[in-house]
């Protein structure tokens, strides 16, 4: 049994969950923060850019070596099957060893399979690091979520973990085709592919230097009795301060006694993971795991097919590629969305008027989809409401979670959401192929009755303090 850091009736002192909340709620967001954000999104931007690559590379791969559309198809199985497994991975070791040390293990392997595949040699090779690229980039995803949930107030926190997907689903996704257009025209020839995954390693690199001065939250501190480490760590959010001494620090945390001794905190230890799966968190798991999973589902189903579904229907590639880029506008206007509506409405409320708007766009692409123009609305309102509901989901799920066991919480939501998106495209493409638009669309129009309904089971969190709850029996 772990010792809780929230208040009992013999120690008369403030929880630390709200210790933390009233600091937060004091220092605000400062420079420091800016800084700190603006280098996990970095890094998330890139690794928005990496997992196109693929997609980017792909017809220069297949005129050079000879290969087909199931080999450049594996190569994405390969990155999503190792993106989930990398979230999985790092769940287990974030909550032992600390977000900061994982946010820059993550960002290594990441760079390692970049600079794998811009010098492999073979196609064998090349589905190696995408792999390696796979599983850095879901690692990396998933700790930058959770310690953008973790620097923050309940007031600041939504918009600052929806910048994640502003940054990487909106800005990545639209400006990768324009990224390998560049590449291709200032590195033509035989190897411009691998410019194209080489200059991906490279600010990689960068982002690793300056990503040095992040610190470690201080929820994660102070759940493993590093009480003094957090309140350094809040004091130098306070005065703007990253780097060096901090002077006459401010007291904003006070360490736990009972009759004015100091009451020790166990640190994370062995077996704390199964956490998530006990009374309490199991439900919450469950059902976020089914909503994300078919919000995942719909999403790259889309972005894989819609260009094929074009080209299928008469239209040239390049007509299709621009009608798919139109559609693909209202993903950033949906991380915008969710972004500013996290500080406004609560977490179930935004979801399920996401998946109504989801459900609805779905169906109107499936019965008027033989108008190119309401296929263009209705898919822009359609890339909108998943990325509203995706972000939300991002938000959501480390608040549902106390510090101890947010990793692994959040991450094993995170990589249910990259299997479904890497499998469901077969079974959406196989619905096409037999009943057309009217039955894919009206497939995925279905996605979204499921995330409602599931949705509504856990419990809202909006404008609460994050939880800190460690009194549970590790069985």
């Amino acid at each position: 049994m772990t010792m809780s850091q929230q208040s009992g009736p013999s120690t008369g002192r403030v929880p630390m969950a709200d210790q933390i909340e009233t600091a937060y709620d004091r220092i605000g967001v400062t420079g420091a923060h800016k800084h700190v954000v603006l280098m996990i999104l970095l890094g998330v931007f890139f690794d928005a850019l990496e997992q196109n690559a693929v997609g980017i590379t792909g017809p220069v791969l297949q005129e050079q070596w000879g290969i087909g559309g199931a080999e450049i198809g594996f190569l994405n199985t390969m990155t999503f099957t190792a993106t989930a497994l990398g979230r999985v991975a790092t769940g287990l070791i974030v909550d032992k060893f600390g977000r900061r040390n994982m946010l820059l293990i993550n960002l290594i392997i990441f760079a390692g399979g970049s600079l794998l595949c811009a010098l492999a040699p073979s196609y064998a090779v090349l589905a190696i690091g995408r792999f390696i690229v796979g599983f850095g980039l879901g690692g990396e995803i998933a700790v930058a979520v959770i310690m953008m949930a973790e620097y923050f107030s309940a007031r600041h926190r939504g918009p600052a973990v929806g910048l994640i997907n502003i940054t990487a689903a909106g800005l990545g996704n639209m400006l990768a085709p324009a990224f390998g257009i560049l590449v291709f025209a200032l590195f033509p020839g035989d190897d411009q592919w691998r410019w194209v995954f080489g200059l991906l390693f490279l600010p990689a690199l960068m982002v690793l230097w300056f990503r040095r001065n992040v610190p470690e939250t201080p929820r994660y501190l102070a759940a493993n009795g590093r009480v003094h480490e957090a309140n350094i760590v809040i004091n130098r959010f306070a005065r703007g301060q990253l780097r060096g001494p901090i002077n006459a620090p401010e007291q904003f945390l006070t360490e736990p006694t009972v009759n004015g001794v100091p009451l020790p905190i166990e640190p994370s230890r062995r077996g704390l993971w199964k956490m998530v799966f006990n009374k309490k968190y199991l439900l919450r798991t469950v059902f976020l795991v089914i909503a994300v999973g078919m919000s995942y589902a719909a999403q790259i189903s889309m972005l894989t097919l819609m260009p094929f579904i074009l080209v299928s229907t008469g239209y040239e590639l390049n007509q299709s590629l621009w009608f798919t880029l139109i559609m693909q506008s209202g993903s950033l206007l949906g991380a915008v969305s969710a972004s500013y509506l996290a500080s406004k409405l609560p977490r179930k409320k935004v979801t399920t008027m996401a998946a109504t708007l989801g459900c609805a766009s779905g169906l109107c692409i499936a019965f008027l989809g033989s108008d190119i123009v309401f296929v263009l609305i209705f898919g822009a309102l359609f890339n909108f409401a998943i990325i509203v509901q995706n972000t939300t989901i991002w938000l959501f799920a480390p608040e549902l979670y106390p510090t101890r066991v947010r990793g692994f919480g959040t991450s094993i939501i995170l990589a249910a959401g990259s299997l479904s998106g890497g499998l469901f495209p077969l079974v959406a493409g196989a619905v096409f192929d037999s009943h057309g638009l009217v039955g894919m669309f009206s497939v995925l129009a279905g996605l979204f009755v499921i995330i409602a309904i599931a949705i509504q089971f856990p419990p809202e969190t909006f404008g609460k303090p994050m939880e800190e709850e460690e009194l549970v029996d590790v069985v």
